[in-house]
C-alpha cells in the first residue's frame, strides 16, 4: 500500500496531525495541507490517489471545489469530513460527487475503513442527481446532529440517485413520514407527487379501492370512477405508512403489483402500469409478524431493499435542545410568542423518557408557547407539564378495561372540560382578563383535538365505531381525523 498517496486538507492542526498519523500507520503516504488552493494544485497536477478533506477551509468551501475535481479527475475518490452535521451537508456532498461523508467527530477506524473502501473501487462512484438541491434551503424538517441521525443523513444522501424501495422502522412519533418526504425531495422523483397513505386508518373493506382505485359500478355505492393512491403517485413517491396494519389479502395484491409493475382497479379490465417509488414504514416488528404468519415473508423482502431504523428520542437526547428551539421557532412563525428554556429546564427535558418521541416533544413545546406568558421558561414549569404527561398513560391504562359507555363518556368529557378550561384560563390570564388574540378557537381546538380523540380511542380499546359514538361524530369523520392528526390506534388483544 506504500505506493498510494492520500491528499489531506484540514485546517485544524491537531486533527490534521492525528489523521495523518493514523493513515500512515496503515502504510499510506499522506500529503497534508490546510488550504483548498494547495489541495487543488496537487489535484490539477495529477498527484494523489484519494482526497480526504474538511468542508470548511480558510480559503474555500470544498463542496464548491468538488465539481471541479469531478470534472478534472473523475476517478479520484473524495471523502468529505464536516462538523456541519446536517442532512443538507450530507446530501450536498453526495450530489456533488463525494465518495463518502464523515461527520465530525468520527472514529479513526471508520475513517480508515472508508479510505480502504474508496481505494478498492475500480472507479469512483458517481454522485446523485444533478441540481437535486434546487429550490431547497437549510430550513429542513429533520433536525439533529447526534451520531444516530448522522447515519440517517448518510443513508438519505446515498439514495439520492437511486429508485430503491425503502422500509423505515421506528416507534410512533419518530418522524418516519419526514424521512420519506426527504427521500422524495432529494431523490430522482422530486418533481413528481408525494402521496402518503396510512394503512391503519383505512377500513379493511375499502383498502383495495383506496390503493388501486375502482371503476364506476364496481360495487354498491361506486357511482363514479375513483383514482387510487398508486395512480395518484404516478411519477413520484408512494409512502405506505403503517404497512404492518395491511390485511393479508391486501398484502397479496400489493406483492403482485410490486412484482408485475402494474395493477387493476377494482372492477377494472385494463391493467395500469406503475411508475413510482415505494417507501414503506411501520412501528411494528415486521420480522416478528412474518414469523407469526401476520405478514407475508415475500412482501417483506420486496419492501426491505434498503432498511432504515429511526432511533427513538431517548436514544438521541443530545438532539433535544435543537429540536426544542426548532419547535419554538415554528410556533413563533404561527404567531405564538417566542420562548426559550433555562439550562435547568433543558436538563429536565432531556431526562424525560419521551414515549411519544419527537411528536410528544413538539406537542409539549406548542403547549408551552400557548399557555405561558414567561419568555424564558424555568425547570418547575417543565417539570409540572411533564409530570402531567407521565400521569396520563396510567389513567388511560386503568380505564382501558371500562366496558360502560357511561364511564367512558365521563372520561372523555373530563378530558375535554379540563383541556378547554385550562387553555382559556391561561389565555385570559395572559392578556389581563381582556380578549385573547384573534384565532383562539382554532388554536384551542388544535391543542385539544388530538388528545381528546386519543382518549376516546383508549377507553374504547381502539374501537372506532364506539369512539365515534362517544365523540358524537360520523365514523368516516373520525377516520379522517385519525389520518390527519396521525393518531396511532392501538387495538386491545
Amino acid at each position: 500500500m506504500t505506493d498510494l498517496t492520500i491528499l489531506l486538507a484540514e485546517d485544524d492542526a491537531a486533527i490534521r496531525t492525528v489523521v495523518s498519523r493514523a493513515l500512515a500507520k496503515q502504510g499510506w503516504r499522506v500529503q497534508a495541507t490546510s488550504s483548498a488552493s494547495a489541495l487543488w494544485r496537487w489535484i490539477a497536477a495529477g498527484e494523489g490517489d484519494i482526497v480526504l478533506t474538511d468542508v470548511m477551509l480558510p480559503d474555500e468551501n470544498t463542496l464548491d471545489l468538488l465539481p471541479r475535481i469531478r470534472s478534472a479527475r473523475p476517478d479520484l475518490p473524495v471523502i468529505v469530513m464536516s462538523a456541519q452535521n446536517t442532512l443538507l451537508t450530507a446530501v450536498r456532498a453526495a450530489e456533488r460527487g463525494a465518495f463518502e461523508y464523515l461527520p465530525k467527530p468520527f472514529d479513526l477506524g471508520n475513517l480508515t475503513a472508508a479510505v480502504q473502501r474508496a481505494l478498492s473501487q475500480p472507479k469512483r462512484r458517481p454522485g446523485g442527481n444533478k441540481d437535486v438541491l434546487h429550490g431547497l434551503d437549510d430550513n429542513l424538517p429533520i433536525i439533529g446532529r447526534s451520531a444516530a441521525m448522522q447515519e440517517i443523513y448518510r443513508i438519505i444522501a446515498r439514495l439520492t440517485g437511486t429508485d430503491l424501495t425503502v422500509l423505515i422502522a421506528g416507534e410512533s412519533g419518530t418522524g418516519k413520514e419526514l424521512v420519506a418526504k426527504a427521500l422524495h425531495e432529494f431523490g430522482k422523483r422530486k418533481n413528481g407527487p408525494f402521496v402518503a397513505v396510512n394503512m391503519a386508518a383505512i377500513p379493511r373493506e375499502l383498502i383495495e379501492s383506496e390503493l388501486f382505485g375502482h371503476e364506476k359500478g364496481a360495487f354498491t355505492g361506486a357511482h363514479a370512477r375513483r383514482v387510487g393512491r398508486f395512480e395518484q403517485a404516478n411519477g413520484g413517491t408512494l409512502f405506505l405508512d403503517e404497512i404492518g396494519d395491511m390485511p393479508l389479502e391486501a398484502q397479496t395484491r400489493l406483492l403482485r403489483v410490486l412484482q408485475q409493475g402494474e395493477f387493476l382497479p377494482v372492477g377494472g379490465t385494463h391493467a395500469i402500469k406503475t411508475n413510482l417509488r415505494i417507501v414503506a414504514a411501520s412501528h411494528r416488528d415486521l420480522r416478528q409478524m412474518v414469523s407469526q404468519g401476520l405478514f407475508r415473508e415475500d412482501l417483506f423482502y420486496r419492501l426491505n431493499v434498503v432498511p432504515v431504523r429511526l432511533p427513538p428520542l431517548r436514544e438521541r437526547v443530545d438532539d433535544i435542545p435543537a429540536l426544542a428551539q426548532h419547535f419554538f421557532a415554528k410556533g413563533a412563525a404561527d404567531g405564538l410568542a417566542l420562548k426559550s428554556l433555562t439550562p435547568e429546564a433543558m436538563i429536565r427535558l432531556k431526562s424525560h423518557p419521551w414515549p411519544g418521541n419527537v411528536r410528544e416533544l413538539e406537542n409539549l413545546i406548542r403547549r408551552l408557547s400557548v399557555l405561558y406568558t414567561d419568555e424564558i421558561l424555568a425547570e418547575d414549569t417543565i417539570a409540572a407539564e411533564l409530570e402531567q404527561a407521565e400521569a396520563r398513560p396510567s389513567v388511560a391504562h386503568s380505564s382501558a378495561g371500562t366496558d360502560s359507555n357511561g364511564e367512558a363518556l365521563t372520561l372523555v368529557e373530563e378530558t375535554l372540560s379540563t383541556a378547554v378550561e385550562r387553555h382559556l384560563e391561561r389565555w385570559f390570564k395572559a392578556h389581563d382578563g381582556g380578549l385573547p388574540p384573534d384565532g383562539i378557537y382554532e388554536r384551542v381546538l388544535r391543542e385539544i383535538e388530538r388528545p381528546l380523540i386519543g382518549k376516546a380511542l383508549t377507553v374504547t380499546r381502539g374501537n372506532q365505531l364506539r369512539a365515534a359514538d362517544l365523540l358524537g361524530m360520523n365514523r368516516n369523520t373520525l377516520r379522517k381525523k385519525i389520518r390527519e392528526l396521525d393518531i396511532v390506534v392501538s387495538r386491545a388483544p
